[in-house]
C-alpha cells in the first residue's frame, strides 16, 4: 500500500484531494501537510517545503512512498512577492525531486497551469506543444517547474506527473489568491444576497474545471501505469470555458435576483495573456481523461452543497 504525503494540503485543491485520497487508500495511509493550522481530521503535518530536512524527516516518519506536491503562491498573489513566489514555487519542488530521487520515491505529482502560456500562444484551443512565454512570475515558475519535472524523469528516473490546471473552481475552502478565484467568490456572493464586483472584464474567457473534476484528473494520472504518461512536462487539461457574463447567466437561473458589477483590475491584465480554451486531446487520448461537469451543472451542485459548507462554518 503506497503512503501518500500531500504538500499544500489546507489549500483549495488540498483539501479536497485529501478527503478523497483517504477515501481511496485509508486515512492512516495519506498524511496532510502545510505551513498552516490543520483542517479536519487525519494525519497532518507542518510543513515548510523550503526545509528539506523537515520534509525528509516527515517522510522518514511515515514511510511516504508518493508524494502531491501542492505548494505554491498562486498567481495574484505571486506578483505581489516576487521572491517569495520564486523560492516557495522552485524551492519546493526541487527539494521534493531531489528526495525523491534520492530515497528512490514511487511517484510524485506536480501541479502547473495555464499560466505557462503568454500572449504569444494561440489563443482558442492552445494546443499541448506551443510558445510557453508568460508575462507573470507565476507562470514563469511553472515553465522552470515543468522543465525541472521533464528533467528529473529524463535524467534520473523519477516517475513525476503533471497537469496544467484551468481555473479551478470550488466551494469547499475559500478563494487562494489566483486570478481565476472570481468564479468561486461569485457563488458566496450570489447565496449571500450580495451584488458581486468582478476584476475582470464582461467577456474575459477563461478555461475552467470544477474541482470534483480536477481532483478526478489527478487521481486518473497518478494511477495509470507509467508507460501511457508520454507528456513529462506537464499535460494540458480542460473542461469548461466561459466569462464572467456567461457565469452570472448560469447563476441568474438559481438566483434570479443576482447582480454583477465589473471593476476590472490588474487581475484582468494576468487573463489577457491567458488562453480563452485549451486543447487537450493528450490527455483524452494517452490515459482517457474526460471530464463530467458543464457549467449549469456545476452551478447546481454548488448551490446544491455550499449552504452547507458556510453553516458549517459559522457553528
Amino acid at each position: 500500500m503506497s503512503k501518500i504525503l500531500i504538500t499544500g494540503a489546507c489549500g483549495q485543491l488540498g483539501s479536497e484531494l485529501t478527503t478523497e485520497l483517504r477515501n481511496i487508500y485509508g486515512t492512516e495511509n495519506v498524511v496532510a501537510s502545510d505551513i498552516r493550522e490543520p483542517i479536519g481530521d487525519g494525519p497532518f503535518e507542518q510543513l515548510d517545503v523550503m526545509d528539506k530536512a523537515r520534509i525528509e524527516e516527515v517522510i522518514e516518519k511515515y514511510n511516504i512512498t508518493v508524494i502531491y506536491h501542492l505548494a505554491a503562491l498562486l498567481s495574484a498573489n505571486a506578483e505581489k512577492n516576487i521572491d517569495l513566489a520564486w523560492r516557495l514555487n522552485m524551492d519546493g519542488l526541487l527539494n521534493v525531486l531531489n528526495i525523491a530521487r534520492e530515497k528512490n520515491l514511487e511517484r510524485i505529482f506536480w501541479p502547473s497551469s495555464i499560466a505557462v502560456f503568454g500572449p504569444d500562444a494561440p489563443k482558442k484551443d492552445t494546443p499541448q506543444n506551443t510558445a510557453t512565454n508568460p508575462t507573470t512570475v507565476y507562470g514563469i515558475t511553472k515553465v522552470a517547474g515543468e522543465q525541472w519535472c521533464a528533467y528529473f524523469y529524463n535524467k534520473f528516473g523519477v516517475d513525476v506527473r503533471s497537469l496544467r490546471y484551468p481555473g479551478l473552481i470550488g466551494y469547499k475552502s475559500l478563494p487562494g489568491g489566483g486570478t481565476t478565484d472570481y468564479a468561486v467568490d461569485i457563488y458566496h456572493k450570489a447565496l449571500a444576497g450580495e451584488k458581486f464586483s468582478c476584476f475582470l472584464e464582461a467577456d474575459a474567457a477563461l478555461p475552467m474545471m470544477y474541482m470534483s473534476d480536477a481532483v478526478k484528473a489527478t487521481i486518473d494520472l497518478m494511477q495509470v501505469p507509467e508507460e501511457k504518461v508520454k507528456v513529462r512536462t506537464s499535460y494540458n487539461v480542460s473542461a469548461i470555458s466561459f466569462t464572467p457574463e456567461e457565469i452570472a447567466k448560469s447563476i441568474k437561473k438559481q438566483i434570479p435576483g443576482f447582480e454583477i458589477e465589473y471593476e476590472p483590475d490588474y487581475r484582468q491584465e494576468i487573463a489577457s495573456s491567458w488562453p480563452d480554451s485549451i486543447d487537450d486531446s493528450a490527455a483524452r487520448s494517452d490515459w482517457g481523461w474526460k471530464h463530467e461537469f458543464d457549467l449549469d451543472k456545476m452551478t447546481a451542485d454548488i448551490f446544491k452543497n455550499l449552504p452547507q459548507i458556510i453553516e458549517k462554518a459559522e457553528s
